[in-house]
């Protein structure tokens, strides 16, 4: 079957092979998936790179999100048949042609959820709700606070743009680059910084970051109000928030957000309710994320020169059938 395999960390798109594999078949327990369309998530690739080796092991079959047709079933499984369609999660794996996942790791997909829809309805969405849910626990309600969100003209970013905005508070977009200022709907304040040059005067009780580096030290050392928080929950820098300047702010509660973690502990049901939701997000287009492109797993390289492209505008899909 088609797959791709990682042997080495580096670049992405020099160390993530194609390979033949053997299909295996699946055990008690367990079924088997042929993915219909997988997602290329900067949480995909940022593991290839070595950034998270102490919890990565090699060798290992990158994608963590993604759509599929159950196959075959094995013993002692009886909610889930050939023909059903489900999202598979739990582990990376989803960049080939056919996956093996315990059964109670796959949750089916409503007919009226496209393939496409379906294959970002996990990482982004989760991981949006899940911030959302943080902010509140840290400061019950949020109306009336100003919340600063990085890399806001990316799809998460939009996301939580849109989920904020009902709150009772007017997110900030804070934009890397210019180029990102068309991503952002009308109404919306927009600040355009690397860090270097944040505007005198910004102030926010709450950052969402998934940058980290330069701008969320700024930030956290700048623009935080005393009691405030910064949830980081990416680094799209590739360079973490110096320490120092998360110690020189006790008074700022500083915190990492890993969809991953909930996930392995919230239990089924749990995971049940959050997929509705965002199965509900995805039908009110709260969720709605444009595809810029959908790439045979054959054409791996040109999807990840794509990806990687700073003009893109959208999701790149992967279909491992071809």
């Amino acid at each position: 079957m088609r797959s791709t395999l990682v042997r080495q960390f580096g670049d992405p798109e020099q160390v993530i092979e194609h390979v033949e594999a053997t299909r295996a078949a699946p055990a008690a327990g367990e079924v088997e998936v042929e993915i219909s369309l997988a997602a290329i998530n900067p949480s995909d690739l940022i593991p290839v790179t070595g950034a998270y080796r102490a919890r990565t092991e090699l060798p290992f079959v990158p994608g963590f999100e993604g759509v599929g047709v159950v196959s075959r079933v094995g013993a002692g499984v009886h909610h889930l048949k050939p023909g059903d369609r489900v999202m598979p999660i739990g582990a990376s794996g989803l960049w080939q042609q056919f996956l093996i996942r315990p059964a109670e790791w796959c949750f089916a997909v409503p007919d009226d959820v496209s393939d496409a829809e379906a294959a970002m309805s996990y990482v982004n969405p989760l991981t949006a709700l899940r911030l959302v849910e943080a902010l509140r626990r840290h400061f019950g309600s949020l109306e009336g606070l100003s919340v600063g969100v990085t890399a806001a003209g990316s799809a998460i970013g939009g996301m939580l743009m849109k989920l904020l905005a009902p709150e009772g508070l007017t997110p900030t977009a804070i934009l890397r680059s210019e180029k990102s200022r068309h991503r952002i709907g009308e109404g919306y304040p927009i600040i355009v910084t690397d860090g270097s040059n944040l505007p005198a005067g910004t102030r926010f009780d709450a950052v969402l970051d998934a940058v980290g580096g330069t701008l969320a030290a700024e930030l956290i050392g700048r623009a935080i109000h005393p009691d405030g928080t910064c949830i980081q929950y990416g680094a799209l820098s590739g360079i973490p928030v110096p320490q120092a300047v998360i110690t020189s702010r006790a008074d700022v509660r500083f915190a990492f957000l890993w969809l991953r973690t909930w996930v392995h502990s919230a239990g089924r049901e749990a995971l049940e309710a959050a997929f509705a939701r965002s199965f509900a997000g995805v039908r009110n287009a709260l969720f709605a994320s444009p595809v810029a492109a959908t790439y045979p797993l054959s054409r791996l390289g040109v999807a990840l020169a794509h990806q990687a492209d700073p003009l893109r505008n959208g999701k790149i899909l992967l279909d491992p059938r071809c």
